[in-house]
């Protein structure tokens, strides 16, 4: 198992909630029901996705196919415009300036989002000992709540490395749409609380290339980091 009890710890020193011992507790009693809901809403996702798109095979050329372990959907990916830290629009040419791993989640999340982006975290810094230079990115599909502060301060205590982005309703739901993401509010009147069901893929992203290949939740960060560091080896031979 990844280190996560600081990332777990930052998440709710970042909502201001609760101190460090409060928070392991409240992680600790409440990660098994949480997690069984995460997972079978996730199955469900899954499910209604592979039923949207097919999944198909890229061109018998395709430089990372030894990378690879299964078919990859070639229209993932594209242009996006959302908001930084520090309230500045930013593209998806700002932001992917090196190796980069997006993940679609939000700062309210319970233990899904907090468990999958402190493994992109370790994974980033597994690569980093490989000697890549990866950049995790956290891409909020709640703004209504997730501010550019709030977002930047998860990131920032996520990892050194790792960018924060949210937007308006408009510009969370293009990103999404590009990445084939799902998510809906489970909201109810007067719940400031509320959960957003999502899916919950990791998307490899190269400068010049776009998405490469995408990783489910259930891949270890040391899994994670040795198909990236194979996917920018193969890229950086073009």
């Amino acid at each position: 198992m990844w280190p996560v009890s600081r990332h777990f710890t930052a998440l709710y020193f970042v909502r201001g909630l609760l101190d460090e011992q409060q928070a392991a507790s409240i992680t600790g009693l409440t990660m098994v029901k949480r997690r069984d809901f995460a997972l079978g809403a996730g199955a469900v996702v899954a499910a209604s996705l592979g039923g949207t798109y097919w999944l198909t095979t890229r061109a018998p050329a395709d430089i990372f196919a030894a990378c690879q372990t299964g078919a990859v959907g070639g229209d993932i990916g594209g242009p996006f415009t959302l908001v930084n830290e520090n309230g500045e629009l930013v593209t998806d040419t700002d932001v992917i300036t090196r190796p980069s791993l997006l993940y679609f989640g939000y700062t309210y999340c319970p233990d899904v989002c907090p468990m999958d982006v402190a493994r992109n975290a370790v994974a980033s810094d597994v690569l980093s000992d490989m000697g890549h230079d990866v950049t995790p990115v956290f891409i909020s599909i709640d703004p209504e709540r997730d501010t550019p502060d709030i977002v930047g301060a998860f990131a920032a205590n996520m990892h050194d490395r790792m960018i924060g982005l949210t937007g308006s309703p408009e510009q969370v739901a293009e990103a999404s749409r590009a990445y084939k993401t799902y998510y809906r509010a489970q909201k109810a009147d007067g719940d400031e609380f509320y959960l957003v069901d999502h899916s919950t893929f990791t998307y490899l992203v190269l400068p010049k290339i776009g998405f490469v290949d995408f990783f489910r939740r259930e891949m270890s960060p040391e899994e994670m980091a040795e198909r990236t560091a194979c996917l920018v080896t193969a890229a950086a031979r073009v």
